[in-house]
This record gives C-alpha cells, structure tokens and sequence, in this order.
C-alpha cells in the first residue's frame, strides 16, 4: 500500500459540516455571552445611552454614554465582577465627570466594615460602601475575595 491521492473537493462533506457545525456553536455562545453581559448592565438600571459590548476571548470592551463617574464605574465592575471575565476595556464617555472612587479588591477574611475602617477609620461607615456598590451588591455580608468594590471619597 501507499499513498492515494483524491480529489479533494468531491466526497462526502462530513468533516466540512462538522467544521462549520462547529463554528455556528461557537458564534451562538459568543452572542449569548455578549446578551449576558449586556442584560448585566442594563439590569443595574443606569443611564447608559448607545451601549455596545465586544468580548474577545475574556477581555470585554463596553462602549457607550453615561452621566456620571460613579455610573461609569459600575458598569465596568459589574462586568469585570462576572464569572469568565479576566479584564474590561473602558470605552464609555462621560457627560459630567467627577472624582474617581478607588478600588478594592476584597481579600479574605473582608467585611465591608473591616474595609470601612482602613480606608475611613470607622466601621459603621461600610453603609457608604455599600451604597456605592449598588445594585451590585444585595447584602452588606455577601462579598467574596476578589471582589473588586468602588470606595468613594467621603
């Protein structure tokens, strides 16, 4: 026996079909993450006009408008806080920009008021970070390291 040679255009079309089977999965579940993520930032109930998601393997890049710093930064921590998302390219503009909250990225052992003590000295001031990671966070005791959370200047 030895090498046999074909045409390769006529046959069966199996392996072309799966190929293409495959690439229309493949697009199918990247739509859907993208639908994912965008019900993510519309489900924070902000203001963001024109808003368009592109995701690239991990790295999600949100366009779009919205009014304020602080809005802009909860989109980029809903987004950066899902499940599968490594890092957010930060394409939104901003209609009336403002001071920059810092981040925190929450370790183990964190609580809001632990948090709130470092960065304010007082504890009972985790109600303000809590309020300034809203809606993202429901409970004041449901946070989880690696976390990243807004710390607003008070």
């Amino acid at each position: 026996m030895g090498l046999f040679s074909f045409i390769k255009n006529l046959g069966s079309r199996s392996i072309e079909r799966k190929e293409e089977s495959e690439e229309h999965i493949a697009e199918a579940i990247h739509k859907k993450k993208v639908k994912v993520l965008t019900d993510i930032v519309h489900g924070l109930n902000l203001n963001v006009t024109n808003l368009s998601i592109d995701l690239k393997e991990d790295v999600v890049t949100v366009y779009g408008q919205v009014d304020s710093t602080q809005d802009r930064e909860k989109v980029v921590l809903a987004l950066g806080n899902t499940a599968g998302v490594a890092a957010v390219d930060d394409r939104l503009s901003v209609m009336n920009p403002e001071p920059e909250a810092e981040m925190y990225e929450v370790k183990k052992g964190d609580s809001l008021s632990k948090i709130a003590k470092r960065y304010y000295g007082d504890p009972m001031k985790y109600k303000e970070i809590f309020a300034a990671n809203q809606p993202m966070l429901q409970d004041p005791n449901l946070i989880y390291p690696g976390q990243v959370l807004r710390i607003p200047n008070l």
